[in-house]
């Protein structure tokens, strides 16, 4: 394939119009610039900071207790109950529209991708309405600001953010002997210290042990959130389990919120962390089982740069492998925003984008587990699945009035097989060939 449609398509989120022509001359060289653009400005929504989420649910919360204890009616307390609702809603509505949007509009889908992976990687689900409001501000506010630094620093980030520490419970973790374990009978939650180790670092054949899990929540216990803080993390020293805690072999004798940031520090420049993460990074790239020959260079590009992910991902474009024939299937998330930037259409708006990501199964931060969604596209390709697609792209197709020639220069190249490019360009209406276009296995893959 040509090496500009897949550095549009595979690194980036699909080219758009005059991308491709950008890429011709150095597909490297085009990627490198994506990865040290500065893509946080061109985000619109920035507002509410998950401490002030914090704040205004506490506010909620607070109201409605006063409402109760004056003993306000059943209607006065379902209005407060639905503010608070709605106030959810919205924030969740208008993080997850404009990092949408953004996507299909930016100059610098490359960079857009890389985000959207780490945002999987440490991924957190809506499970209430508090974490709806709060989870699209873990992108915002942990990974986007550390994508151009090091591993260790996005790791820190991720794990004080109150929205990874109310997912798995770590503010209601407290070491079973400090003050607040003793006096108030609080216990040790364990499913952050799990997730860091099994998911965020090593993975899950990484070499720890159920004790290592156990030494890591006592090093981040007292780890909790605070709305009047700055960034939402508050740790609360009384809550810390005193003493010297042991990971791996290794012990840590340093006092309070040190003791975890430490063994976070050593587990973000551990070898089988650099690993796992070299082996996901891979996998996401370039196919579902990335060779050893790859997931190697990139494993010793990590350990010799400290974990610097703008190193990291230079040694994955600067591979050989990374321009064979492509191979993985589109998520629907990548196929609604290829498709977006390749065909214009006026009618998708922020609303319509994400009605189109709930219609194909993959809404912001819903995949149910610490786990991220699949990256595995046997679970993506099941037959209602594919209909399901079809569908959408036919009905896109109907509402776009892009001519499909132009759309195969735009997003291809003309890179298709005689025989579907024949099929395509036989068809029996614009809309059919638009829609035979979007569907075929040119077009569905990256």
């Amino acid at each position: 394939m040509d090496r500009a449609v897949v550095a549009c398509n595979r690194f980036g989120l699909g080219a758009k119009e005059g991308e491709l022509e950008l890429a011709q001359k150095d597909p490297v060289r085009w990627l490198k610039s994506q990865y040290q653009a500065d893509i946080s400005q061109e985000f619109s929504v920035r507002q509410p900071t998950a401490n002030k989420i914090m704040e205004k649910t506490a506010s909620y919360r607070e109201q409605t207790q006063q409402a109760k204890k004056n003993q306000a009616s059943a209607e006065d307390l379902q209005k407060i109950k639905k503010e608070g609702s709605q106030f959810a809603r919205q924030t969740y509505r208008d993080y997850s529209g404009d990092s949408l949007m953004t996507s299909i509009n930016s100059s610098n889908s490359a960079k857009h991708r890389l985000l959207e992976f780490f945002s999987n990687h440490f991924s957190v689900s809506v499970t209430n309405p508090l974490m709806r409001a709060l989870a699209p501000t873990l992108e915002r506010e942990a990974i986007l600001p550390h994508l151009d630094g090091s591993f260790e620093q996005m790791l820190l980030a991720v794990e004080q953010h109150p929205a990874m520490l109310i997912y798995l419970n770590n503010e209601r973790s407290f070491g079973p002997n400090s003050r607040i374990g003793l006096k108030r009978k609080k216990g040790l939650n364990e499913n952050l210290a799990r997730e860091i180790l099994e998911l965020h670092t090593l993975g899950v054949d990484g070499g720890y042990s159920q004790t290592d899990v156990t030494e890591l929540a006592k090093g981040i216990s007292g780890w909790s959130v605070s709305a009047k803080s700055d960034n939402g993390f508050l740790f609360r020293k009384y809550g810390h389990e005193p003493g010297k805690r042991q990971l791996l072999g290794k012990t840590y004798s340093q006092q309070g919120e040190e003791q975890g940031r430490q063994m976070l520090r050593y587990l973000a420049h551990h070898p089988n962390t650099a690993r796992h993460l070299s082996y996901k990074l891979a996998r996401h790239y370039i196919k579902d089982i990335p060779s050893p020959e790859l997931v190697k260079s990139l494993s010793e590009a990590w350990l010799t740069s400290d974990g610097d992910i703008h190193k990291v991902m230079l040694t994955l474009v600067s591979h050989p492998e990374a321009w064979q024939s492509a191979s993985k299937f589109k998520t629907p998330r990548e196929y609604i925003v290829s498709t977006a930037r390749a065909v214009p259409n006026s009618k998708l708006t922020e609303r319509r984008a994400l009605a189109s990501l709930s219609q194909l199964g993959q809404m912001p931060f819903t995949s149910g587990s610490p786990k991220g969604f699949s990256d595995l596209e046997m679970n993506w390709m099941g037959g209602s699945s594919l209909l399901t697609r079809a569908d959408w792209a036919n009905t896109y197709a109907k509402q776009s009035k892009a001519n499909v020639d132009q759309v195969m220069v735009v997003a291809l190249n003309q890179q298709l097989t005689p025989d579907n490019k024949q099929r395509i360009l036989r068809a029996e209406s614009r809309q059919q060939a638009l829609t035979l276009l979007l569907m075929s296995p040119e077009f569905q893959r990256r």
